[in-house]
């Protein structure tokens, strides 16, 4: 994470007192930021997912990536200093180098989903239930290619 915080080095830092939303899910900005200090909360719907607190970390990569919206809130936990980029895809083209720390990152992610995935297979298997479906659902997931993935329920307004 250190590594795209030094590749970022000369972008100015701004402010985001706490409470600050800076991606919002379900939205489009083409933003991403790279924190500097403090902590960021990542939010799904009204789960929590994860505290970023390591200098760094990126957030808004997945979105401009995918060209998609927002897959999850970020806000600032407590007083927090980030960096914005705001062409985030002019800014990753521009700076190759970046791409291999940004695969790092999401390779790491997939390792822990793909990690995860074998803990459920294991727990479930061969219970017959419903419960033992969430491995097939998810590997399905996992191995998808170049099809945009739209979380949700088809259940859920908007959707």
């Amino acid at each position: 994470m250190k590594a795209i915080l030094d590749m970022c080095a000369g972008l100015p830092a701004k402010p985001a007192p706490a409470g600050t939303v800076l991606l919002e899910e379900g939205a489009s900005t083409g933003h991403a930021y790279v924190l500097v200090s403090g902590a960021l909360e990542v939010l799904r719907g009204d789960t929590q997912v994860s505290v970023l607190t390591e200098p760094g970390a990126m957030v808004g990569e997945m979105s401009v990536l995918l060209q998609a919206p927002h897959t999850a809130t970020v806000r600032a936990l407590g007083e927090a200093q980030v960096i914005e980029i705001e062409n985030a895809e002019t800014f990753f083209r521009a700076h190759p180098d970046l791409s291999w720390h940004i695969a790092r990152v999401l390779a790491n992610r997939l390792n822990a989903a793909t990690t995860y995935l074998v803990d459920i297979k294991r727990q479930y298997e061969g219970h017959g239930s419903h419960l033992s479906m969430v491995g097939e659902v998810l590997e399905a997931l996992l191995h998808q290619q170049e099809r945009p993935v739209r979380p949700g329920s088809r259940r859920d307004p908007g959707y």
